[in-house]
């Protein structure tokens, strides 16, 4: 073993001072920055990475919150979709199989595949969502109406426990 009580001390470590963002094109998203999208009945969305702030993305992630007793309308997507249960109790219908979520349990959802996410908890329910691609679309299945993720046409949040299908 090399005798260190001659070696002198390391000269301390100098770290960058805090920036507000990195270099382009990296992201650094802080909430109380973020424009929340209204989605309806107290439904919020936080919008992430997407094309309205990266150029590069190729994934598409926000966070959004649900007041109790609310839901997203049985819906599909052109991409893929991860969501992770961040805080509460969530209620997920996959095509035709429910499941009963808890904070950090997630699921993946392959494009095309109906789904809907509600709070059936006693607390507001957050989840964080990832979707696979830039140019992301929702489909409505009752009504078969397609428009943008996060569009104007995106705000058919519902106050029941299980949502129009």
């Amino acid at each position: 073993m090399p005798d260190l009580s001659s070696t002198p001390p390391a000269e301390p470590r100098s770290h960058p001072r805090p920036q507000a963002q990195p270099a382009p094109p990296s992201l650094v998203l802080r909430p109380e920055e973020i424009t929340p999208f209204d989605r309806g009945t107290g439904v919020v969305t936080l919008p992430f990475v997407g094309r309205w702030n990266c150029e590069h993305n190729r994934v598409t992630t926000g966070m959004t919150t649900f007041p109790v007793g609310t839901a997203i309308p049985l819906h599909s997507h052109n991409v893929e979709e991860t969501v992770l249960v961040f805080s509460g109790e969530a209620t997920a219908v996959i095509d035709q199989d429910e499941f009963h979520l808890v904070a950090g349990q997630a699921t993946w959802v392959p494009a095309g595949v109906p789904h809907y996410f509600a709070n059936r908890g006693s607390v507001p329910m957050t989840i964080y969502w990832v979707y696979g691609g830039r140019d992301v679309t929702r489909t409505i299945t009752a009504t078969g109406e397609t428009f943008e993720h996060l569009s104007p046409a995106d705000r058919g949040a519902t106050s029941s426990d299980r949502p129009a299908t």
